[in-house]
C-alpha cells in the first residue's frame, strides 16, 4: 500500500519504519516545527531499540521517502497522522490540502490524540465518497515502542465503514498474525477509550501510592500489601507498585485531556482531580523522607540521585518526578549530584546550569561522591544491583531513599545502611 505518514511523534517516527519494512511503500511527513534533521539528533528517538536502524534501512531501500513539502505527494492509500495534541489545526490543514489532490478512495487514520469527535471533523473535510477517516488510538510506550507496533496486544480501531476496516487490517495485517487483535467500535467511543485507559492506570498507581502513605504511619511493610491485592483475581497485579510520582508527555496529556472532556459535558472530574494530586505530592515524597530523617536541616547537604527519566528506556523528563524533587532540594540549598543513562541532555536543556547541580554523565558511583544520601528516582536496571559496601563507605549518612521500592529492605540494613522507600523501611 502508499502510505503518507505525517507527524514528529515517536508514533510517527515507529509507524514510518514498521510500516515501510513490510514491503509498504511510506512517505513521511515530519511536522515543521520538528524537521527530521532535528529528529534525527533527538535521544528519545535515537534511544528507541531497532527504530533509527530501521528507518535508514528502509531509506536506504526506497521502501521509507522523507520530504519536507506537501508539494512531493502522490495520490496514497492511506494517511496515517500522528501529530502532537496540540497539532490539531495542522493536522485539518494538511488532510484539506491532501483531499484537495486526492480523487482515488483513501483512509485517514488518526493516530493522534486530539478531542473527542475530531476524527469526524478530518473526515468532514475529505471530499468524496469513498474517503474515510478512522481512529486507532496511539498505544505506543516508550523504551518498547518498536515491540509495542510490531507485536501488539490489541489494536482500537474506531471506524463505523466495512471497508475502511479491510484497508486498516491489511495495513497491520503482518503485525496481526498470532492472534485477532484490532477490536473494532464506534469513533468516539475509541477516542475515549484510550484516555479511560490512562486514566485507570494512573488512578490504580495513585490508590496504591495511598496505601503506601498509610503503611507508612502504621508501621507496615506495603509489600506484603500489594501482593495480597495483586493475588486477588479481581484486582491482579499490574500497576500496583507504589513509587515517587508518574510522568511522561503522553500519560499526563491524557489524564488533562480526559479531565477536560468532563469538564466540557458539565460532569465535574472529583476523581480523576484527586489522582492528578496525588501524583504530584507523591513527587516529593523522597524531598520529604529527606527532611524527616535530617529533622529539616538540609542546607549545605549534598544528595547524589540515579534517575531523571520519566521511566527507563527513554530520555526525556517531561513532567517527571525529578524536576519537582530537584526545586524542592534546591529551595533548601542542597546541593544535587545527578546520574542518568540517557536524560542528562534533556535535565540540561530543562534547568540549565545551576549552582547547586553536577551532571555526572560516566558512572553512577561518581554521584555519590561526598553525597549524604543516595535517592532512586529512575529504576534504570545497571542500578538494581549497586555495590553495597563502597555505597556505605561513599555516604555520608548512609541514607538510600528507593523511590521504586526495587530494593530489598533488610538485605540494604544488613549492608549497614538506612533504608526508606515507598511505605517500606529498614534500619541497619
Amino acid at each position: 500500500m502508499r502510505i503518507i505518514v505525517h507527524g514528529s511523534e515517536l508514533a510517527a517516527a515507529v509507524a514510518s519504519a514498521a510500516l515501510s519494512s513490510v514491503g509498504h511503500q511510506v512517505t513521511w511527513y515530519p511536522h515543521p516545527d520538528t524537521p527530521w534533521e532535528q529528529l534525527r539528533e533527538a535521544q528519545w528517538l535515537s534511544r528507541e531499540p531497532v527504530v533509527m536502524d530501521q528507518l535508514e534501512e528502509s531509506c536506504s531501500s526506497g521502501a521509507l521517502k522523507l520530504v519536507d513539502t506537501v508539494s512531493a505527494f502522490t495520490e496514497a492509500d492511506v494517511v496515517w497522522l500522528a501529530l502532537a495534541p496540540d497539532q490539531r489545526e495542522a493536522a485539518e490543514h494538511f488532510i484539506d490540502e491532501i483531499a484537495e489532490h486526492q480523487t482515488s478512495p483513501l483512509v485517514v487514520v488518526n493516530n493522534s490524540m486530539f478531542p473527542i469527535g475530531q476524527t469526524e471533523a478530518l473526515e468532514g473535510l475529505l471530499r468524496h465518497a469513498s474517503q474515510v477517516a478512522v481512529m486507532l488510538p496511539d498505544m505506543i510506550e516508550e523504551g518498547r515502542a518498536w515491540q509495542v507496533f510490531t507485536r501488539p496486544s490489541r489494536w482500537l480501531l474506531g471506524c463505523e465503514n466495512d471497508w475502511a476496516e479491510r484497508q486498516v487490517r491489511e495495513l497491520l495485517r503482518a503485525f496481526n498474525r498470532r492472534a485477532e487483535n484490532i477490536q473494532r467500535m464506534p469513533r468516539r467511543a475509541a477516542e475515549l477509550t484510550k484516555l479511560a485507559i490512562n486514566g485507570m492506570l494512573a488512578t490504580r498507581i495513585s490508590y496504591m501510592n495511598e496505601v503506601a502513605g498509610l503503611a507508612d504511619s502504621l508501621g507496615v511493610d506495603v509489600e506484603h500489601v500489594r501482593k495480597g491485592m495483586g493475588a486477588d483475581s479481581r484486582i491482579g497485579y499490574e500497576y500496583l507498585y507504589p513509587g515517587c510520582g508518574f510522568g511522561g508527555p503522553n500519560f499526563s496529556r491524557d489524564l488533562m485531556r480526559l479531565a477536560d472532556v468532563q469538564v466540557a459535558t458539565g460532569r465535574e472530574s472529583y476523581l480523576l482531580e484527586q489522582v492528578l494530586d496525588i501524583n504530584e505530592h507523591k513527587k516529593e515524597t523522597l524531598f520529604r523522607k529527606l527532611w524527616g530523617h535530617f529533622h529539616g536541616q538540609l542546607e549545605g547537604r549534598t544528595v547524589a540521585i540515579w534517575g531523571a527519566a520519566f521511566k527507563p528506556g527513554t530520555a526525556r523528563i517531561d513532567h517527571a518526578p525529578v524536576l519537582t524533587l530537584l526545586r524542592a532540594l534546591w529551595a533548601q540549598g542542597v546541593h544535587v549530584r545527578l546520574h542518568d543513562p540517557a536524560a542528562l541532555p534533556a535535565v540540561r536543556a530543562a534547568v540549565g546550569e545551576h549552582p547547586l547541580l553536577t551532571l555526572c554523565a560516566n558512572n553512577p558511583y561518581d554521584a555519590c561522591e561526598g553525597a549524604d544520601a543516595l535517592m532512586l528516582v529512575t529504576e534504570w536496571k545497571p542500578y538494581w544491583n549497586p555495590d553495597w559496601r563502597r555505597l556505605k563507605e561513599m555516604l555520608g549518612a548512609k541514607l538510600i531513599l528507593d523511590g521504586r521500592n526495587i530494593y530489598d529492605p533488610s538485605y540494604v540494613a544488613a549492608r549497614g545502611l538506612v533504608y526508606r522507600g515507598i511505605g517500606r523501611r529498614a534500619d541497619p
